[in-house]
């Protein structure tokens, strides 16, 4: 991974989860071909561990396939919620849980 093409390394990104794609704002450009171009997808494998999806791709320059970042998201269903998580030096790092449920229990009011 290379922290010199990317302007800030790991950036929190909240609840914002890529399973793919690239987070371009955080992109400085390639430092060895002095290139800021497109960021191409590779070396893109999805595992089913335990119930977890893992899905972990290279970002990588298009001119000179130097990789800039490794990227892992991962998926997963505890108890009624949908875990999403990703970590990326590029994409940053992100936390989401949705319920499977209609609605929420954790966003309803108190009854007293």
């Amino acid at each position: 991974m290379c922290n010199g093409c990317v302007q800030k390394e790991y950036p929190d990104r909240g609840n914002t989860c890529l399973e793919n794609g690239s987070y371009l704002m955080n992109y400085l450009g390639c430092v060895k071909c002095h290139q800021r171009d497109f960021v191409l997808i590779s070396n893109k494998t999805t595992e089913d561990e335990d119930g977890e999806e893992i899905v972990t791709y290279d970002h990588v320059c298009k001119n000179c396939d130097h990789v800039i970042a490794r990227h892992e998201y991962t998926f997963s269903v505890v108890d009624e919620y949908q875990e999403y998580t990703m970590l990326c030096m590029l994409c940053g790092k992100a936390e989401d849980s949705i319920s499977v449920l209609p609605d929420d229990p954790r966003q309803s009011a108190p009854l007293f």
